[in-house]
This record gives C-alpha cells, sequence and structure tokens, in this order.
C-alpha cells in the first residue's frame, strides 16, 4: 500500500505558514507501516491542484489531500476531488444541519457561504470524526481513494487517526498491530548517537522488526524511535520493552525520558519523589525556565517560584549577589543560594550569560554561567553556546534542566 500527501494552499509556497501538517501525517503513515514515498505541496490554483491529484493517484494506491475545504471562494479542493472523480457534487443535508447546529450552539448565524462545506462529491463519504465546519472526505476514484482533511492541524489529526489509518489498514489487509516507544536523549549529537547505535542498527536492518529511526528535536533533544509491528498488543509492547532494554543498554545515561516526557517533567518528578522543591534566579533566560516548569501540571507542589533578576541592582538587593560584574561563576552561585535562600526551596539554580547579539563584560555571545545549589552545596557550572539569542536562551534551559536531573540521580 502506497499513500502520498498533498497539502493545498498558497500560503504554504509563500511561507507564510510552515506545512507541519505534512510531516505529522508523513510520520503516522509509517508507524502504520504505509508506505509514503511522495509529498506535493500545490498553490490555491484548480489546474494545477489537480494536476498534482491525478499525478499522486498514478503513482501511488491512495492520497491524502489537506487543506481548501473551507467555506471561501479558494477553498477548491472538493470541487477538484469532484473533477478528478468525474462526478458533480452534492449537498449532503446532515452535514449541512451539523454545521448548522455548531453556529447556532454558539449562538451565532451560518452565514450561507458555509453550506459550500456541506457539498459532498457523488459517490464519496464523510468521514464520522467533523470536530469543525469542515467534514473529511472518503473519495473512491476506480480501486484507489482520495482522503481530504482540512488543513487546521487538531481537526486533521483527529480524522487521520481516526478514519484515514485504519482505512488504509483495512484496505492493505493489514491485521497487525504497528506501535512505536520514543527514547528522549540529551547530551549527545546526531552523528554522535548514530556511531553509537551503528551495530544495533545494522543487526536491526537484518531482522528487519523492530526498527529504529532518530528525530532531531532541537531544544527537545535527540528521539530514538522504536518501531515493531506484531499480532497482538501484547506482543508489540513486549518486543518494544525488550528493544529499549537493549538500547538503554548502549545509552542509557543519555536517555532522560519516553515517548510524551519532558526534560521538565522528569525534573519535577525527581523533586517530587526526594521531596525536594526547587526555586530559580534567572537573568539571561528571562523567566523561560519558570515558564517551561510551570507548563507541567502539578508543577506547583514542587516550584516555589522565580526571580527573574534581568538588572544587576535586582541581584544585589533581592539575591544578595556581590556588587560587579554580574556575568560570572560567582554571580551565578550567589544567585543560585540567593534563589532558595528566599524562596525557600531545597533546590535553587542560577542563571546568568550573554544571549547577544553583542558581547557583554568581556564575554562572547553565547557564554552562560549557572549554578546549582541542593541542600546547601552549590556547584557551578558553563556553556559556550554557537547560537542565536533565542537559541541560546532555550538551550540554556534544557541544558541546566538536564544537569540538575544528572545530580538529583
Amino acid at each position: 500500500m502506497r499513500c502520498e500527501v498533498v497539502a493545498v494552499g498558497t500560503e504554504l509556497l509563500l511561507g507564510q505558514i510552515v506545512d507541519t501538517n505534512s510531516s505529522w501525517i508523513g510520520e503516522h503513515l509509517a508507524m502504520a507501516g504505509i508506505n509514503s514515498h511522495f509529498q506535493t505541496k500545490v498553490g490555491d490554483n484548480p489546474e494545477r491542484i489537480e494536476s498534482a491529484l491525478r499525478l499522486a493517484l498514478d503513482r501511488s494506491d491512495a492520497v491524502v489531500v489537506c487543506g481548501g475545504l473551507g467555506p471561501t471562494q479558494d477553498d477548491i479542493t472538493r470541487d477538484i476531488i469532484a473533477r478528478v472523480m468525474g462526478v458533480e457534487l452534492e449537498l449532503d443535508d446532515t452535514i449541512a444541519e451539523r454545521i448548522s447546529t455548531m453556529f447556532t450552539s454558539r449562538g451565532r448565524e451560518m452565514p450561507a457561504n458555509n453550506y459550500r462545506q456541506a457539498e459532498v462529491p457523488v459517490g464519496a463519504r464523510t468521514m464520522d470524526q467533523q470536530p469543525g465546519t469542515a467534514p473529511g472526505l472518503v473519495c473512491p476514484v476506480g480501486d484507489k481513494v482520495i482522503y481530504a482533511v482540512p488543513g487546521v492541524p487538531f481537526e486533521m489529526k483527529q480524522m487521520v487517526e481516526g478514519t484515514v489509518i485504519p482505512d488504509l489498514m483495512a484496505r492493505a489487509g493489514e491485521s497487525a498491530v504497528i506501535g512505536s516507544r520514543t527514547l528522549r536523549t540529551w547530551g549527545q549529537s546526531e552523528s554522535g548517537l548514530s556511531e553509537m547505535l551503528a551495530e544495533r542498527i545494522t543487526q536491526l536492518d537484518d531482522v528487519g522488526n523492530p526498527t529504529i529511526a532518530f528525530l532531531a528535536s532541537g531544544i527537545e533533544g535527540l528521539k530514538v524511535r522504536i518501531t515493531a509491528k506484531a499480532d497482538t498488543d501484547d506482543e508489540l509492547q513486549g518486543i518494544l520493552a525488550a528493544e529499549e532494554e537493549h538500547l538503554r543498554g548502549i545509552i542509557g545515561h543519555l536517555v532522560f525520558g519516553v515517548d510524551d516526557e519532558t526534560m521538565e517533567s522528569v525534573v519535577l518528578d525527581l523533586l517530587r519523589t526526594q521531596g525536594k522543591t526547587l526555586a530559580l534566579a534567572e537573568s539571561v533566560t528571562g523567566g523561560l525556565m519558570a515558564g517551561r516548569l510551570t507548563a507541567v501540571p502539578g508543577a506547583s507542589d514542587v516550584f516555589r517560584g522565580s526571580v527573574v533578576a534581568y538588572a544587576s541592582e535586582v541581584k544585589f538587593d533581592m539575591l544578595g549577589v556581590d556588587e560587579g560584574p554580574v556575568i560570572t561563576e560567582a554571580t551565578a552561585i550567589q544567585m543560585a543560594e540567593g534563589a532558595a535562600r528566599v524562596l525557600g526551596a531545597d533546590v535553587g539554580i542560577g542563571v546568568t550569560g550573554v544571549a547577544g547579539p553583542t558581547e557583554a563584560e568581556g564575554q562572547a555571545v553565547g557564554s552562560v554561567h549557572f549554578a546549582i545549589s541542593i541542600d546547601g552545596e552549590t556547584v557551578p557550572g558553563f556553556l559556550q553556546l554557537p547560537f542565536g539569542r533565542e537559541q541560546i536562551r532555550q538551550f540554556s534551559v534544557i541544558s541546566i534542566l538536564g544537569e540538575l536531573r544528572r545530580r538529583l540521580l
């Protein structure tokens, strides 16, 4: 079974919107064992959309077309699909009523042009999932099929998971269970990680099941995804668990979490388990570390707060930092100890540095001093980051939280 993705929208070609939908769909097709060899972006032009769909159908068994299902004049995906099918559009009264109800339930009157979204190519069926006003479509074209889903990500994801993937697997005669587990790592480059796992990758290439793949995720680190296929879910989980154990034997010191765990959620869990509380004093990161921590539900039982000591006077007056240069190891130490003292925490982190665009106090852009104080024992650290301003701030946060994790362990 081969399936490709066609993303519709001139804004994608102009770079006004980044096409994350195609990558997400591609990832989930791969996880379901569906081959996907091509992805295409095409603007809101009838002839070019038709050409893209016909080419996709010519070389693949199925096509997922994403976008162009709205109510406006440039939303023409359903019209072009009908043209490719060689049929007319007809109003689906059930869908029209469903859309109308969405408006009335919000105390609004439905504009007449929303009826366009209830038009369905003859012979097509709508998807059960409809979180928005645009219905998804399953459109047979001979022995092949076009799936039309909205461009709104949360709507598209529900339809792909609820209808597209199950339908594709049924068409492929696939009864096996396919799943994955992702090991999240920090502290090694992609090439370095690949080198560490080279022998295991070769072994798995010969076996074919499970497989592993690398996903570089910027400030979230590197992900090692294990994908396996089995006859039952229990068997699948057994394969994934065995491979995770094998990989941890090779790169275990780099693994900080699994699947949806983040560095901040892992750190908070460790603090909670050890009965410790955390306080921050942030300068160069400007509250980013606190923001990531407080985005985790339940953080309040561990995280005491953060002093965003951006001005030097705040460092001196609130945290007890000695007056003088503030981008120093000594300042980071005093900030960490001051945060723990002022906010009444067992663990304090202090961070100061140069995010740019120019150097400061004779230190290069990307110089970051930090310190971690745990139960009164303070250890300093230093980062030299080769990035731009925002990346320096973001990489500082995960690097320092990673060091806190290491110390807590």
